[in-house]
């Protein structure tokens, strides 16, 4: 063989990969394929056996999605620039429903669907955001902050101890048990094709979807959206470019934050009830959603949340289907299933750690 020849073969032999690195590729893709194409059968057989409910958990599947995300940004934004997990962020999710209730119903006074509801229910959403993004810059200036140069465990440890406070103060403002609210948005509903839509799940998609394409237009367009890749990138470097790395942290702990707030008013009111733990419950789900998109990646976390929302939807409420029951376990089993394939995420990309 000549050296050319050689060169050749060992070129080619990196581009493709072991043996076994093939092999195992083959595997993944065999894998993935059979679940698509189960997948695709259960989709399809409860398409014909009932349409008209699957448009109808469809939807409100989606619906759950779009809140999920705006939980699950937090998440990924706080570990896409400083690679922390804040495990408080769902209670903090859990505070800006509190604050909703109060802000309409108990600062305000409405308990209708009128003008001075709608008026009000816009209102709450500035001042949600407002006070879940001002709360979440606290906490990162007086919790994590003096944390960043040190084992990663210490602020793990400090998320999980915040998520406590939060929880406490929870549970002294709403008390131990789930409390109920009226609502202020249209309780009506209206029929396309037989399929019954609610007025507020229209809404909460006119709110929620510019919400996140104003975030990725901040964080892809403007000059404070840079100086967050730059922090995200390399801290040190961004300091020695004039970037203020600690406005910017604040900056990104404020744009969660205010996620966090107007998905907690839009929770507040679709449900119309509040409870304390609360964060945990939705917080895990929207963690899981960042997760199976590919943690640190924006678009990731909006599609892994769209598609847990979708498929608990399908799963509680299609007449072919394990039931409400086994919804976690349904979510929890194709997560694990994804990151034993691809362990980035959906969309996430594999990277080596240096040591």
């Amino acid at each position: 063989m000549t050296q050319a020849a050689a060169v050749e073969k060992v070129a080619v032999r990196q581009y493709k990969g072991t043996p076994g690195q093939i092999r195992r590729r083959r595997i993944e893709l065999t894998a993935g394929l059979v679940l698509s194409a189960l997948a695709l059968v259960w989709i399809v057989a409860n398409i014909i056996n009932s349409p008209t409910q699957f448009a109808q958990v469809f939807i409100l599947g989606f619906r759950n999605g779009l809140l999920y995300a705006l939980i699950a940004l937090g998440y990924t934004l706080v570990y896409g620039i400083i690679e922390l997990i804040n495990f408080a962020h769902g209670d903090l999710f859990m505070l800006g429903t509190l604050f909703s209730s109060y802000f309409i119903t108990v600062w305000f006074g409405q308990e209708a669907s009128n003008l001075a509801g709608w008026l009000t229910f816009f209102g709450a959403l500035i001042a949600a955001m407002a006070f879940c993004g001002g709360l979440n810059i606290l906490i990162e200036r007086f919790a994590y902050r003096r944390l960043r140069r040190a084992p990663k465990i210490a602020p793990l440890i400090t998320a999980v101890g915040v998520s406590f406070i939060l929880q406490f103060i929870g549970i002294k403002w709403n008390g131990s048990t789930p409390r109920n609210w009226p609502k202020v948005l249209p309780q009506s509903e209206f029929t396309v094709l037989g399929v019954h839509i609610a007025w507020n799940t229209v809404i909460l998609l006119l709110v929620a979807a510019p919400l996140l394409l104003l975030l990725s237009w901040v964080v892809t367009k403007t000059r404070q959206g840079k100086a967050m890749r730059a922090t995200a990138q390399d801290q040190d470097a961004a300091r020695l470019m004039g970037i203020d790395v600690n406005r910017t942290i604040s900056f990104t702990f404020a744009l969660g934050g205010a996620l966090a707030g107007a998905a907690g008013l839009l929770y507040q009111q679709t449900t119309g009830t509040t409870n304390y733990n609360l964060g945990f419950q939705l917080g895990l789900i929207a963690f899981t959603s960042a997760v199976l998109g590919g943690i640190g990646n924006l678009n990731g976390a909006v599609l892994g949340a769209v598609l847990i929302g979708i498929i608990q939807g399908l799963n509680d409420g299609l007449p072919i289907g394990l039931g409400q029951k086994w919804s976690q376990t349904v979510v929890f089993t194709i997560l694990i299933l994804i990151m034993v394939f691809k362990p980035a995420g959906l969309l996430g990309k594999s990277t080596t750690e240096k040591v």
